[in-house]
């Protein structure tokens, strides 16, 4: 997630973080998130000396009900969980996890829009 600053901004605004929407969405305990380290690979417009956490979405899959869901959930504390290649490819994998395993994928969105820098 973003920093501090970031995450009161949110609160703030009455908005949940990315995290706290998948704790209440998921069954308390059963959530593994995947892909955490995924980083963007930018190099224009200063990117390359930005860090975006988990380059702003979080995936992964738990349970619901009982149920196994994949999801993702854009993270507006993290760069306004703009869209970027990275990014992309994070929901693309566990959309594909979904469909290998014929479960289903949710998406939570938040976001500023694509990260039009790349």
């Amino acid at each position: 997630m973003g920093s501090e600053k970031q995450i009161k901004k949110q609160h703030d605004s009455n908005k949940l973080t990315a995290r706290e929407r998948l704790d209440l969405f998921f069954d308390e305990g059963t959530f593994q998130e995947v892909q955490f380290f995924v980083q963007h690979r930018s190099t224009l417009f200063g990117l390359d000396k930005k860090e975006i956490p988990s380059d702003g979405v979080i995936t992964g899959f738990g349970k619901v009900n009982g149920c196994v869901v994949f999801a993702a959930a854009q993270d507006f504390t993290s760069s306004c969980g703009s869209l970027g290649e990275m990014h992309a490819e994070k929901i693309w994998k566990v959309m594909n996890m979904a469909i290998t395993a014929q479960k289903p994928f949710v998406a939570l969105n938040d976001s500023g829009g694509v990260r039009i820098q790349e």
